[in-house]
């Protein structure tokens, strides 16, 4: 869907900065009276289930949200602070009709959004995504609202911390523990501040935490997936046999080996490509990832007779291909792994989970593991931009972009985008050479301010 339709909707959801249009309590509000409308009940009654992330504006959007949805007789279930992926498995396991994330991810506190899941627990489609816009900006289609007995009802679920972790428990070996294994979490001050230390203490784990005391506004700062150097540090520090460094919403993760280097989304799925492969658990002969996939990834994994299918940036694309393809291993390098056999968005912990299990049936460190992927330099630079014209039409950034491509040849890859989340224009360059790639990068960036773009 070109962006010119998508008047509220990203790349994940309705983003931007708290309590500045289009990110207001009152478009929250239009947005619950859509979904309402958009999933009647399966049930006498829609049930809709709204969770959230640690900011401090998290509160003023689920009661607007909450507010829409019970003026059109809905009813809704308050989670409170829990990873994104825990409330797509909340809402299928509650059969409600929609699940709402209240986050803004990995930005920084100021930031919010808001994020729909469907009652199959997968995030919304464009055109879906669409239709709710419609009726956000035309509330004259809306039906009359609910009077009288026809209010929705609304309930908090006590335990969903608890129903979760059991269930990512559930998702690794029942004959196997983690105990003797030291983990060092860093769960960003974010929505996995509870329940990543209980999942990983539970099942046996020497847990040392950080990133673990969120007040509202110290989510993803200088901590979690955005900065795993700190965690990285840690873990040498308290010689730790791995770390996982979750982000703000918990559903992607960074991971650092036992000597503190850090392995990314792409240095998982080679590792987990390669055990599934071998125990005959991977379909479609490849993976999933995005154009932002490093090409080292391809080099590793043609060596298997395997391949990389690439999509747009953001993980409900990736599992839109994983779909329909047959695919159930995809991901992306900043972090959000999926694993369909075992969830149906990304999940953080998840992701830690499946590292681990591999670790202890090849008895391998992952520093050994992640010695099977050889990552290219790939630079990747992000400008705030004063307006948004298509790419295209940027003759000066084109030019520049096909000589950079003509310069690399098959060595390596270009890639030039607006963010999904924010007003900024992005610039990749990966190939053989670190010092080449970042000339050419900033060459790409130079002749995007030629074309009177950047702010």
């Amino acid at each position: 869907m070109a962006d010119t339709e998508r008047k509220f909707f990203g790349t994940d959801g309705v983003r931007g900065i708290a309590n500045v249009y289009p990110l207001v309590p009152e478009v929250a509000m239009a947005l619950g009276r859509a979904i309402a409308v958009m999933f009647p009940g399966g049930q006498a009654r829609t049930r809709i289930l709204i969770g959230k992330d640690t900011r401090i504006s998290g509160y003023m959007f689920e009661s607007a949200l909450a507010t829409g949805a019970l003026s059109m007789g809905a009813d809704v279930l308050f989670v409170g602070p829990i990873p994104t992926p825990g409330i797509a498995y909340l809402t299928i396991g509650n059969r409600a009709d929609a699940g709402v994330v209240i986050s803004a991810s990995h930005n920084p506190f100021m930031d919010n959004g808001i994020k729909f899941f469907g009652r199959d627990g997968f995030k919304l489609p464009d055109e879906i995504e669409l239709k709710v816009e419609e009726l956000v900006q035309n509330p004259s289609r809306l039906p009359p609202v609910a009077t009288g007995k026809d209010f929705g009802r609304a309930s908090r679920i006590d335990d969903a911390i608890g129903r979760y972790c059991v269930h990512l428990k559930s998702q690794f070996p029942r004959d196997r523990t983690l105990e003797g294994i030291r983990i060092a979490l860093d769960c960003a001050n974010g929505a996995g501040y509870k329940v990543a230390p209980m999942v990983f203490a539970e099942l046996g784990a020497e847990v040392v935490t950080i990133g673990d005391k969120p007040d509202g506004t110290n989510i993803n700062e200088a901590c979690g997936a955005l900065h795993p150097k700190s965690l990285g540090r840690k873990v040498r520090e308290l010689r730790c046999d791995v770390g996982l460094a979750l982000d703000g919403d918990g559903d992607r993760a960074m991971l650092v080996d036992e000597h503190g280097n850090i392995v990314d989304g792409d240095g998982v799925m080679a590792i987990c490509a390669e055990n599934m492969l071998q125990e005959g658990r991977l379909k479609g002969g490849g993976v999933v990832g995005t154009i932002m996939t490093n090409i080292g990834l391809e080099i590793a994994l043609k060596k298997r007779g395997l391949h990389v299918i690439r999509t747009d940036v953001g993980d409900r694309y990736v599992v839109e291909r994983m779909l329909a393809d047959g695919y159930n291993l995809g991901g992306e390098q900043s972090g959000h792994l999926l694993f369909l056999d075992h969830s149906t968005t990304g999940d953080g912990i998840l992701s830690g989970l499946m590292v681990l299990e591999v670790m202890l049936k090849t008895g391998r460190r992952l520093s050994e593991l992640a010695g099977g992927y050889e990552k290219y330099p790939q630079v990747n630079y992000s400008r705030a931009v004063v307006d948004r014209p298509p790419i295209e039409s940027l003759a000066q950034t084109n030019q520049a972009v096909r000589e950079v491509e003509a310069a690399l040849g098959e060595q390596g890859r270009v890639v030039v985008r607006y963010s999904g989340t924010s007003k900024k224009i992005r610039v990749m360059v990966e190939g053989p050479d670190e010092g080449m790639v970042q000339s050419y990068a900033e060459q790409i960036l130079a002749a995007c301010g030629r074309d009177e773009i950047l702010e």
